[in-house]
Formats: structure tokens, C-alpha cells, sequence
């Protein structure tokens, strides 16, 4: 899954989102703090998918997914879902095309959701630049615009500002790529790329403060780094493992913290924490739960109360993990779950 796979919906309930093969799956907790849903539910019908679904969530709580699923010989387009609550079932997949209006896959999506709740698809395209279709003002879905770049690589990171307006991040040789809305429904434009030696597939983004998203990322040297744009991109911690960080804010004994989590080359999942935006403040690993396969996934997000909640899931052995914070000082965790 690219994005937040675990969230929050309106009412207070957490859902996972799983891709374990030709489906999305999702799985809700029956109320907060559970019991969760004794099996997974399938989302948006019946019809065949390829894996590697995107999910992005507004701020009214609503789930809107895209995927890649076959549709000739050879050939595959773009569907969305949006669904609102964690005990109804999604809307139905909806076609929204390729493009470059035929073909194959082209990359990951990714999904954003601006302050007004539209939906924002984006992809990589035949020509390594970037491609959007977004859910226009007064419904329905626009056309398919180009936002330009080149070489693009791995997946895309989406996210929205606190402002409401949506904002991408992209990796190419060498550097990164952002693009941001200047204005409540316009085009994304490309506005900043800076030299830096990125690993491909580890770009996640975050809203830190009114003024800013943070872009973190894995360097070609193995650590984590942050990246504001308008600002220069800073080493944080070394990686603890090879995949993306998971990242979240919440409040920590009254400070304002982002806290990271990553599955460590040990095969545990490893937290992080520091003051959101201070980045020099330092962050160190500690590792948590029990060993995961090598395919492990890890999400962070607030449950209920705000507190931070944990997620594992394994597309080899079909388990999620779950665990939160206690009521202790710092970033002390319960016992990790099965649900």
C-alpha cells in the first residue's frame, strides 16, 4: 500500500487497509478501542486488481483509494474508491483511465485528498513525468493533466498541507521533486528540486505546521533525512531498516513530536521521536514486538484519544499487528496484538 494504510475514520474508529493480491481489503474496529471485525471485507466490488493500491484521507475522515486493475491483454487503468465510514462498505471502484490514455502500468499511484474533500490521483507516466486526475469543484473528475518533471522513480509521495491544498513529492537521479497547489483547486505546479542522493521507494510526507510539509526519505548512505522546501535537506537518524518510514504528530508530554516508525533490519518495527520541525534536536531508534516477515508493512496514526497506535501487516502470512500507547510517560508501547 502507498500512504497511511491504517486511519482514522470520523467516528473515532481505526481501519486497516490490506493488498494482499487481486483485492483491497479493509478490516474496522466495531467501536473505539475494538473489538476489531472478525474477518476483512473486500472494497469497492468484486472486479480484479493489481496489487499495490494508494490510499489518502481528508480531513472529514473519508478513505479515497486508486488502483491499477487489467482491462485488455496487456494493457491496465486507473480506478477509485472513496469510503466514508469504517462500518459501511466502499463505494464502487470507478474507472478514472490512464495517462497516456492506453497502456500498461506506469508507476505507483498515490492519493491525496484537498481541504475540501476532492480526491487527487497521481502517477508516474510514459514520458517519467508525473500525471494527475482530481475530482473537480463541482463534481465529477476533470481530465488528465501533466505536471511535467523528468526521470521520475519509485513511488510518489502525496500529501495536503495544513492550508488544505495538496502537495507532491518525487524522486529522480539525484534529486528530489515537490510540487504544490498555489490555490484552492488548481493545478499542482512543479516549484522546487534540490540535489540530493535518494533512495527510490522510501519517500513519505507529512504536514508539520501550518507553513510546511516535511518530505522523509532514505539516502543512497542509509539515513533517514527531512526535507522542508525553501530549505535545504538534513540527516536525521540512520535508517533502521530498508523500507519507508511510517510518520505521524502527536503530543508527547505536551511537546509537539513527530514520531517515526520503520521496520528494522532486525526484523521488529523501530520508533522514533522528536520535536516536530527540530530536526537537530536528534532521534534515536527503539525497537518494539516481535520479529515480522520480510515483507512487513508498518503504519502509524491516532486512535480515539489521540495517543498514538501502531500496525503491522504481512501479505505472506495474512497477520496485523496492533499496539498503542500507554499511559506512561514517553513513547511507551503495549504489548503488541493480533486482531
Amino acid at each position: 500500500m502507498n500512504g497511511d494504510w491504517l486511519i482514522r475514520g470520523r467516528d473515532g474508529r481505526l481501519t486497516v487497509y490490506l493488498s494482499p493480491g487481486d483485492a483491497v481489503l479493509c478490516r474496522a474496529e466495531r467501536g473505539p478501542a475494538g473489538p476489531w471485525e472478525h474477518a476483512p471485507r473486500t472494497v469497492g466490488g468484486s472486479q480484479k486488481l493489481h496489487p499495490g493500491a494508494a490510499v489518502g484521507q481528508g480531513t472529514d475522515g473519508y478513505a479515497h483509494l486508486a488502483a491499477w486493475r487489467p482491462t485488455v491483454p496487456g494493457e491496465s487503468g486507473l480506478v477509485h474508491s472513496t469510503h466514508f465510514r469504517p462500518g459501511l462498505a466502499a463505494l464502487d471502484w470507478v474507472p478514472i483511465g490512464h495517462p497516456d490514455q492506453k497502456g500498461d502500468r506506469t508507476g505507483p499511484p498515490a492519493v491525496a485528498v484537498d481541504g475540501a474533500g476532492r480526491g487527487y490521483v497521481f502517477v508516474r507516466n510514459k514520458g517519467g513525468g508525473v500525471s494527475l486526475r482530481n475530482q473537480k469543484v463541482k463534481g465529477g473528475w476533470g481530465g488528465w493533466l501533466n505536471l511535467e518533471g523528468q526521470e521520475v522513480d519509485g513511488d510518489l509521495a502525496a500529501v495536503t498541507g495544513e492550508s488544505g491544498f495538496v502537495e507532491l513529492y518525487a524522486c529522480a537521479p539525484g534529486a528530489l521533486l515537490h510540487w504544490r497547489q498555489e490555490a484552492d483547486g488548481k493545478k499542482p505546479v512543479l516549484t522546487e528540486s534540490v540535489d540530493a542522493p535518494v533512495r527510490p521507494g522510501t519517500l513519505r510526507a507529512l504536514a508539520t505546521s501550518a507553513e510546511h510539509t516535511t518530505l522523509f526519505f532514505t539516502d543512497t548512505s542509509g539515513d533517514v533525512c527531512a526535507w522542508r522546501p525553501g530549505e535545504k535537506p538534513v540527516t536525521l537518524l540512520p535508517s533502521a531498516g530498508p523500507g519507508p518510514v511510517s510518520a505521524v504528530r502527536c503530543e508527547i508530554e505536551g511537546h509537539d513530536c513527530t514520531v517515526l516508525a520503520q521496520r528494522s533490519a532486525s526484523g521488529r518495527v523501530a520508533f522514533a521521536a522528536y520535536p516536530t520541525e527540530q530536526e537537530p534536536a536528534g532521534a534515536w531508534w527503539t525497537e518494539s514486538g516481535p520479529t515480522l516477515p520480510d515483507d512487513a508493512l508498518v503504519s502509524v496514526a491516532l486512535d480515539e484519544h489521540d495517543e498514538v497506535v501502531a500496525a503491522s501487516q504481512s501479505p505472506s502470512s495474512g497477520r496485523v499487528l496492533l499496539t498503542r500507547r500507554k499511559d506512561e510517560p514517553g513513547l511507551a508501547l503495549e504489548a503488541w496484538r493480533e486482531i
